[in-house]
This record gives C-alpha cells, sequence and structure tokens, in this order.
C-alpha cells in the first residue's frame, strides 16, 4: 500500500436525516443516500458503502437495491457494504445480488460480511440466535466456494446441498472483493484469514490501537495458511466540519441520544461529556475540522498498518447540510491531506 492508493470513504446504515426542524421521511432518505454517494465521487472519495438494519430509523434494509440505484448515479466510487448479516442471508441469493450489482457498475462492488452486532434480523427472517456461529460458518464457507469456484457442489447442515450448480451471471473471475467485518473476536480474525480474505474492523469505541494484536493474529495466521498479505480496513463514526468546535458540538448534539439508548438497550455506560471527549482525542470517534481528523486517521493507518479507512458518517436526524458537509470535506481536504501525511511516514503494509 502506497499514500496514493491509500483507500478512504463513506459508511452509511441509512439513518433518518433532517431538514431543518423536518425530519426527512424514510423515502426521502433512500433518495438522500444516492444523492449523497454521487458527492462522495465527485469529491473525489474511493467507496461509498451501505449497511444492513431492520431497526426504526434505518433504511438500509435492502442494501443491493440502493447500491444498484447508486450506481446508476455514479461512475467511478466503489460501491460495498458497512456489513452485511450473512448469517440471515441466502448465500445463492446474495450471490445473485451482487454478481448484478457487479454486472450494472462495470465492476465497482464489494461487500463486507459478519455475524450481526444488531440481531433484528434473527427472528425477523425466522433464525435462532442459538445458531449464531454455525450459520456464519457454514454460509460464507459456500459464498467463498460460490465466488471461486464452478461448478459447485456443497452440503452442510443450513441449507439444502448444491450438486454442479452454476449461477449467473457470474462474478469476475475469483469473485468480488469480500471483507470479513471483525468486531473483536479473535476467532472472527482467524476465519478470515484461514480463507484468505481482507479484513475490516470495526472500532467503534476505545483506543484503535488496542486492535493491533488483531492485526498480528491476522498476518501471522495468513502465513501460516499460506495465503499473501491482504488488505487491512477500519470503520469508524465521525462528522467533519469547518472547525473542530462545530465539529466537536453536532456530533454530540446528535451522537448523545443515540448511545443513551443502545445504552439502555444493552446494558453498557451511559455516554458523558468527559467520555466523549475523550473518544474524539484518544479514542475511536473521528470528529474535528478536516487537518484534525486527517491528522487521527493517518495515525490510525500507520499504528494498524491500514489500507483503507471508512467513516460511518450518518447519525440519527443529523442534518443534511451537516452530512453533505462531512462529505465535501473529507474528500476535497482531509483525503488528500491523510495521503500527504502518509507519504512523508509510510505505513508499512
Amino acid at each position: 500500500m502506497t499514500a496514493e492508493t491509500f483507500a478512504l470513504g463513506l459508511n452509511s446504515f441509512g439513518e433518518v436525516a433532517t431538514d431543518g426542524d423536518r425530519i426527512l421521511t424514510d423515502a426521502e432518505t433512500v433518495r438522500l443516500l444516492v444523492e449523497e454517494a454521487r458527492l462522495a465521487e465527485s469529491v473525489g472519495l474511493d467507496v461509498f458503502s451501505v449497511g444492513e438494519h431492520y431497526r426504526e430509523g434505518h433504511t438500509d434494509s435492502a442494501t443491493p437495491v440502493l447500491l444498484a440505484a447508486i450506481a446508476t448515479a455514479t461512475d467511478r466510487i466503489r460501491l460495498g457494504t458497512s456489513v452485511t448479516v450473512l448469517s440471515t442471508n441466502d448465500p445463492v441469493r446474495l450471490y445473485h445480488e451482487f454478481s448484478t450489482l457487479d454486472a450494472v457498475s462495470n465492476g465497482r462492488a464489494q461487500i463486507v460480511l459478519g455475524r450481526a452486532s444488531a440481531t433484528e434480523s434473527f427472528p425477523l427472517f425466522g433464525y435462532d440466535l442459538a445458531d449464531y456461529e454455525r450459520l456464519f460458518e457454514e454460509k460464507l464457507d459456500l459464498f467463498v466456494r460460490l465466488q471461486r469456484d464452478e461448478p459447485v457442489t456443497w452440503s452442510g447442515t443450513v441449507r439444502t446441498p448444491l450438486v454442479g450448480q452454476r449461477l449467473h451471471p457470474r462474478m469476475p473471475a475469483g469473485g468480488i472483493p469480500t471483507w470479513i467485518g471483525v468486531g473483536g473476536s479473535p476467532d472472527s480474525v482467524l476465519r478470515a484469514a484461514r480463507y484468505g480474505l481482507p479484513l475490516m474492523l470495526a472500532v467503534i469505541g476505545g483506543r484503535p490501537q488496542r486492535f493491533a494484536g488483531h492485526v498480528e493474529l491476522y498476518r501471522r495466521a495468513l502465513a501460516r495458511a499460506g495465503h499473501p498479505v491482504r488488505p487491512i480496513g477500519q470503520h469508524s463514526l465521525g462528522l467533519v466540519a469547518d472547525t473542530d468546535e462545530e465539529a466537536v458540538e453536532t456530533w454530540w448534539r446528535y451522537w448523545q441520544p443515540v448511545v443513551t439508548r443502545l445504552a439502555e438497550e444493552r446494558g453498557f455506560y451511559r455516554p458523558d461529556r468527559r467520555r466523549y471527549e475523550a473518544e474524539i482525542d484518544h479514542g475511536a470517534l473521528y470528529v474535528g475540522s478536516p487537518e484534525t481528523v486527517a491528522r487521527k486517521i493517518a495515525a490510525t493507518a500507520r499504528d494498524l498498518r491500514l489500507s483503507r479507512f471508512d467513516l460511518k458518517y450518518d447519525i440519527t436526524h443529523l442534518p443534511r447540510k451537516a452530512r453533505a458537509r462531512t462529505i465535501e470535506l473529507l474528500g476535497g481536504e482531509a483525503a488528500p491531506r491523510v495521503r500527504e501525511l502518509l507519504a512523508k511516514e509510510p505505513t508499512h503494509v
């Protein structure tokens, strides 16, 4: 990886935006995502990714459809997923959706696969959380085989077997870029290495450098499995504004109620201003002016040997103007500055 090839992108969970005092409808937010992807391409960002959630206030439940709409509105930017919950998707259907997206977008499709930190899809689609690990392990094996083998013969316990199956439209040889999303589990790191797949670190709290051990584990496991070095990316939350003060105050206003609700649901600490500012100074929130955010991304990239950084820029009810300004400043000012900093002091991938 060189400074020139370091990729910077955006992640969206399709969170409902506001326009002045008005909360946008779900449909308006879906259309806004297409606009924002077009803006991201115009300011030179490399990737636009959409998540998969089934919660009120999120509009990303049909990710391949959204990405196909974005594909027709853009020409260059790569299109992927913040995370696709493989455990509750059928790998064959997923293959068809993303091979079609790759064809529509002229080879720009990619995907991040995860086990799910938000588990609403399990009861929604009739899956048992007790099968959490087995579902992901077997379906990952099948999805990788579908991309790498033709025809495919496969059997497991989570779906009917395939015998000599060929799927159409075909993906390019070897499949599309397929990353494994990891939220902290060493087993997930080892699984990514075993399949020789790139690693996407979801760093949403605490010092990003605490994942350095996962990076070393991944690189050693790749070598033991006989795979070459693979890319490592990071997904984190944040906002870019013209000044540090504006960014800090804006993000706090919308981040605090969201994290308060999550704290009540999941039993972790309620956010306070001191912890919030510590996350900005030393943790996983990338909030500030273009210079502040660029310096933090570059430092993390060196520490974790990253090839890619994705900023999760939307949060419930964040004004559309603040979202647009983040995109403009990340692509127009922060991204060139990150590459300048990495050129002066490269990361050793």
